[in-house]
């Protein structure tokens, strides 16, 4: 029989272990959470089971009020049953998969997993999340059903949102249990997934460690002025490739006692590295840890701590904080706007000021240090590189950012420094090889060291890649905005490309183009999304609007309102299915898109929202009428049927700007529907957003009925509008506040109107558009706008 999961157990209810049984319930899998009986209960407590199981009991608790979210929908708590380790192992008796997430002790684990050999089932999968200790030493004396099925799956913190699975067998592994773990751990858990070998700390974090490691010492060591905390910030983010938390945000996230932890494994366990005093934390660092017990967001305060409303930053000369600085580095300057990761970082390496130097001296020995790993810690540059990108929020991997630079021109560079390149790197550019990856976009190939020779790069084959589409001769349109591509089986892609992917009238223009070639030519039809992980569309070109209003292009600027109605319109009332499927941002004009479609294939990460109030506007390409349509779904026809609650929820999500943080908090919330779908694994999207398309047009696609509503028109919103008065006497809203909401309960309420006249969406829209307009000839939307586009964030006024 095929394997399957259908009842899993997570056995330790700490951050990750509560993090990874948030997510197996997530995807729907019935979990067992349990933890130690905590040790300081007495008396008649020792006897109570509730006190028993308070440790994994709370840490689900907490997880369901934990922001950022670990759950995606608090709901899936109740697929958790929760225990303790001394009277509950007999829940492990029917579950297909157990996974330990203790303290990395190897005597602990050792213990628990003799208890836990003796009640699995045979052939039940047992992992640990262990970041390093060696599996021999966890299966020592363990049966051989226990050790042919037992393999590491070490998940990155936080679970959800961490794309990255590394997979380590042991030498008893069975490749039918391991290999069953890749698909599941990709298709299910929606991972990247990276084979690694058993050593100290896998891949991720024996290179992500050493790159910080070197960072520490070199920031306070040497001659030359020591660097701040906000320097090493500003240049190893984005100038540099990395996640705008940089290195010290990073690590208060991470926490700074795990920091030391995975330092300490490797300086312990790595004796023959050439590399291991880099792993020999600072004393700053312990102190920190050991005596000052600053261990970053965890304890409130590490590298950065928050007082009051602003951020301080930690002064390692002083010991004292002092409001976080905004510094101005000449090099980062220099590349600020350069957006190609690749063009950015290879600019920055060959500035000249110091920041610059640190940042060419850390990069040259994070490569050099990952190229002599090769073989040891994985087998291949992908693993190594998708580790760093998936597990550190790396643009690129270290053999990718050699590419970047130049590998020929970067080793010449290293000879002069003084720094030892890798044999293996001489080998390949002596063969007269320059570059680690080649082939194309669509068929990309990597140096394989072990062989000396070109292999392609592993790719699912399921994922539809717009590159392969470009290369195929696919593309059918193409605009400054927007591009159609043919994604085989009679379905059209249109995929956008402005900044953010902001809507403009090229992407209007493309999507009605696609519409009538769906109709026209007998498409099956229509998937709307993209590759980009960021964003769907943050919206609607606000640059564009403020340049109507300020020119006083009315006429114009109403056409082209009236034009993105109608085609939010018509991707709803087409003759063919049309299907969004939003990754990320998918805000203002980007939501009502996504919501304009028949059906919606999410990405689990996708953040929605209308949220046009930021800017002093409402939603004006039928967003209203959208909203107003799932939350009045299956609402009897009936007159005397209040709407009113239902009204003010819809009110609320616009009014709030409230975005959704991931796809099923866009569920509750209203956004999306009961029966559109979510897909966690972000290089499948497409893929099922087509399979989505092609089951509804094989099924007898017919295209719905229009949409009328019973509004309760004047009395209703006057309600309302009484409600949000009370709010600005009580100064919690401004007065321009007020009056888009007046607006925007106007609309919602559907005008003049009664609920025994059925109100059509047209007739929405055209209110819809009446309030947009108004409120553009506004100073204060207009003010909100242009803050926005200068400042990147609401103006409240």
């Amino acid at each position: 029989m095929a394997r399957t999961i259908r009842r899993a157990a997570v056995l330790g209810a700490g951050v990750m272990g509560s993090g990874i049984a948030a997510h197996l319930a997530g995807v729907g899998i019935d979990t067992v959470l349990l933890d130690i009986v905590p040790p300081d209960l007495e008396g008649k407590q020792r006897d109570n089971k509730r006190e028993r199981d308070r440790f994994a009991r709370t840490a689900i608790e907490k997880a369901k009020k934990a922001k950022p979210p670990v759950f995606y929908s608090k709901e899936d708590a109740q697929l958790i049953t929760t225990g303790n380790l001394d009277d509950d192992l007999a829940l492990l008796e029917r579950c297909d998969w157990i996974v330990e997430a203790v303290t990395e002790r190897m005597a602990i684990k050792r213990s628990l997993f003799e208890k836990v050999d003796r009640v699995r089932k045979q052939g039940c999968i047992v992992t640990s999340n262990t970041s390093g200790l060696e599996i021999a030493g966890m299966v020592e004396g363990r049966s051989e059903d226990f050790r042919k099925n037992f393999f590491v799956t070490h998940f990155f913190n936080p679970v959800r949102f961490m794309k990255l699975l590394e997979l380590v067998p042991g030498s008893d592994t069975d490749p039918e249990a391991f290999d069953f773990m890749a698909r599941f751990g990709g298709d299910v858990l929606g991972k990247g997934i990276v084979f690694g070998k058993d050593t100290p700390n896998f891949v991720a974090n024996r290179i992500g460690t050493y790159g910080m490691l070197y960072i520490l010492h070199a920031m306070r060591g040497g001659e030359n002025e020591p660097f701040s905390v906000e320097e090493i910030d500003s240049v190893f983010g984005a100038p540099t490739g990395r996640p705008k938390s940089a290195v010290f945000r990073t690590a208060d996230i991470v926490g700074l006692d795990t920091l030391l932890h995975v330092a300490d494994n490797c300086y312990d366990s790595l004796v023959n590295d050439e590399c291991r005093e880099t792993f020999k934390a600072p004393k700053w660092l312990r102190e920190m840890v050991e005596q000052k017990k600053w261990l970053g967001s965890k304890s409130g305060q590490g590298f950065y701590k928050k007082i009051g409303k602003d951020i301080h930053a930690l002064d390692l000369g002083s010991w004292q904080y002092k409001p976080k600085e905004s510094v101005r580095i000449g090099s980062v300057g220099a590349v600020r706007k350069i957006e190609d990761p690749r063009a950015r970082l290879k600019a920055m390496l060959a500035q000249d000021d110091r920041h610059a130097q640190l940042a060419w001296d850390v990069t040259a020995h994070t490569l050099t240090y990952s190229a002599r790993r090769m073989g040891e810690i994985a087998d291949d540059i992908v693993n190594i590189d998708n580790a760093l990108k998936w597990g550190f929020q790396w643009d690129l991997g270290p053999f990718e950012t050699w590419d970047a630079i130049g590998v020929r021109e970067s080793v010449e560079r290293m000879d002069k420094d003084g720094i030892e390149v890798p044999a293996n790197v001489r080998a390949m550019l002596d063969s007269g090889r320059s570059s680690f990856y080649g082939g194309s976009e669509a068929k990309p190939t990597y140096y394989d060291f072990s062989s000396s020779s070109e292999k392609a790069v592993p790719l699912d084959e399921r994922a539809v890649r717009i590159a392969a589409l470009k290369q195929g001769e696919k593309v059918l349109y193409k605009n400054a905005g927007a591009t159609l591509y043919d994604m085989d089986d009679g379905v059209i892609l249109a995929e956008f490309h402005t900044k953010l992917n902001a809507v403009d009238s090229d992407i209007i223009g493309a999507l009605n183009k696609a519409i009538d070639m769906a109709e026209g030519e007998g498409w099956n039809g229509i998937v709307i999304g993209n590759e980009d992980a960021r964003s769907f569309s943050a919206g609607a070109n606000l640059f564009g609007i403020v340049m109507a209003i300020n020119q006083k292009q009315w006429d114009q600027l109403e056409q082209e309102i009236t034009r993105f109605q109608q085609t939010t319109l018509r991707l709803r009332y087409s003759g063919v299915p049309v299907v969004a499927a939003p990754a990320g941002l998918a805000l203002g004009g980007g939501a009502e898109i996504t919501m304009g479609a028949d059906a919606v294939r999410a990405h689990a990460e996708t953040y929605m929202g209308l949220v046009e109030v930021g800017v002093g506007l409402i939603p004006g390409g039928g967003g209203n009428a959208q909203m107003l349509e799932r939350v009045l779904a299956g609402v009897p026809d009936d007159p005397n049927f209040n709407t009113l609650p239902l009204i003010q929820r819809a009110f609320m999500n616009i009014g709030m700007a409230k975005v959704a943080v991931g796809a099923e908090d866009a569920r509750e919330l209203g956004m999306l529907r009961p029966h559109d779908g979510v897909t966690l694994n972000r290089d499948l999207l497409l893929h099922d957003a087509k399979a989505t398309v092609l089951g509804m047009a094989r099924a007898g696609y017919r295209k719905p009925r229009p949409v009328r509503f019973r509004l309760p028109g004047i009395s209703a919103s006057t309600t309302i509008r009484w409600f949000v008065d009370n709010m600005r006497q009580g100064g919690q809203v401004s007065d321009h506040d007020a009056l888009i909401a007046g607006k925007l309960a106007h609309v919602l309420c559907g005008g003049d109107t009664s609920p025994r006249v059925k109100v059509t969406q047209q007739q929405l829209l055209d209110l819809e558009r009446e309030a947009f307009l108004s409120l553009c000839g506004e100073e204060k939307t207009k003010a909100r706008i242009e803050h926005m586009l200068m400042k990147n964030k609401p103006l409240r006024n």
